[in-house]
């Protein structure tokens, strides 16, 4: 008998407590909402958050609101070398704001920059845990009720680095993202927003280029150099071509010619007195574009007229540039840098800019004057064979993972 009135008299001391608790949280909110909307917003808030702070809060997402549906990403955790620090997993999509887009990755290429940034070695690095991957083209499958500018079935690329594009799907905001047409190739939507847009912004921002002039460039065979070959050769200048001595060094010359190169040579080439005969049917070059570095960078320099410029877009050598000091006196050579980031960061409030860009791109690729650089195509659960692909020197083909 006194163990059953113990337990009923405990009950009742329990329900006293739960009822006093919600009086007492009813009044305090009572009294914070009339007086202070913010108040009331940030109380609840709290409250929320104690009463859930276990929940999982997607780290790849603007939104801590998540939803039940999920995407395949290559995710990584840690900096490292990129076979063995990323992964394939399952990551939780958030919900659909008002601002947002839900898109479906359709293709994203590998670039130098995504394997340096998974490295850690990039002038750039997201928050871990991040997903790889700075580049590629999606189609809008939803809207938010207060987007403007994208309607379900466009194409988009992003804006700026950073978006993490290896991955199935993702919930983006609207001002990320940028339409494209959907009547090009997917290859060259997928490779579009960086190699094209950097050799277009190099070749117009730097030197006044006219129908007839020469621009020399290493790394002729990259995805950079390619556009650069194909853009020039659209408004009839010259381009003297360098790349390194290889196996398949007459392939690869005829394949850059077919896309419009008018001149390619080797790096040892630069150093010889044939040079001499090169100019006798060009005029010596006004622009010299380097993304190698070290005595490549140097030879470029020796080439240029007087008063001409180099532009530094990468460094594949790992080495610095040396400048002769009679370039910079007697030649009067102009030295700048480039990085395709930053101008992107710079015009953020200029949409005009960066859509003239893709505008005149796109007319290139329509009219079959700009062509996505050899691709190889590869499915995103095999990413390691890609991503060693990649990596590989003598490296033309651009790994590019599809969705």
């Amino acid at each position: 008998l006194y163990l059953v009135l113990y337990v009923c008299f405990s009950c009742y001391i329990l329900f006293v407590t739960i009822i006093m608790s919600t009086l007492a949280m009813t009044l305090l909110l009572h009294t914070a909402c009339p007086r202070s909307p913010t108040a009331c917003r940030s109380l609840c808030a709290a409250l929320l958050r104690r009463s859930h702070r276990r929940a999982h809060v997607s780290h790849f997402s603007h939104s801590a609101r998540c939803s039940s549906k999920t995407c395949s990403a290559l995710l990584y955790r840690n900096h490292g070398e990129p076979s063995q620090v990323v992964q394939f997993e399952d990551v939780d999509l958030p919900s659909v704001g008002a601002k947002d887009v839900l898109v479906k990755m359709l293709a994203a290429p590998i670039n130098p920059s995504d394997i340096n940034m998974i490295q850690g070695t990039y002038a750039i690095l997201p928050d871990l845990p991040a997903v790889g991957g700075n580049e590629g083209v999606a189609q809008v499958v939803e809207v938010g009720s207060h987007v403007q500018s994208l309607k379900a079935g466009d194409w988009v690329i992003p804006r700026d680095a950073g978006l993490g594009t290896w991955r199935t799907a993702a919930v983006l905001p609207e001002v990320d993202v940028i339409s494209l047409p959907s009547d090009i190739p997917l290859l060259s939507a997928a490779t579009l927003g960086v190699n094209p847009c950097t050799a277009f912004r190099m070749l117009s921002d730097f030197e006044d280029l006219k129908a007839g002039d020469s621009v020399i460039q290493n790394a002729a065979n990259s995805g950079v150099g390619q556009a650069v070959i194909q853009i020039a050769a659209a408004k009839g200048i010259n381009t003297i071509n360098v790349i390194r001595d290889r196996p398949e060094f007459k392939q690869l010359s005829d394949r850059l010619k077919a896309i419009g190169a008018s001149h390619v040579i080797k790096e040892e080439a630069l150093r010889r007195p044939e040079m001499r005969e090169l100019f006798k049917t060009c005029p010596r070059p006004k622009l010299a574009l380097n993304g190698v570095g070290g005595k490549s960078a140097t030879e470029l320099l020796r080439h240029l007229q007087v008063g001409g410029t180099m532009v530094t877009y990468g460094g594949m050598a790992k080495q610095p540039v040396t400048v002769p000091v009679s370039s910079l006196i007697f030649k009067d050579v102009k030295l700048r840098g480039f990085w395709v980031t930053q101008w992107k960061r710079d015009h953020s409030h200029d949409e005009a800019a960066f859509r003239a860009m893709l505008d005149e791109l796109c007319s290139l690729i329509r009219q079959g004057k700009l062509t996505a650089p050899v691709c190889t195509e590869v499915g995103l659960q095999d990413y390691r064979t890609a991503l060693d692909s990649a990596m590989l020197p003598f490296t033309s083909a651009k790994q590019v993972l599809v969705m």
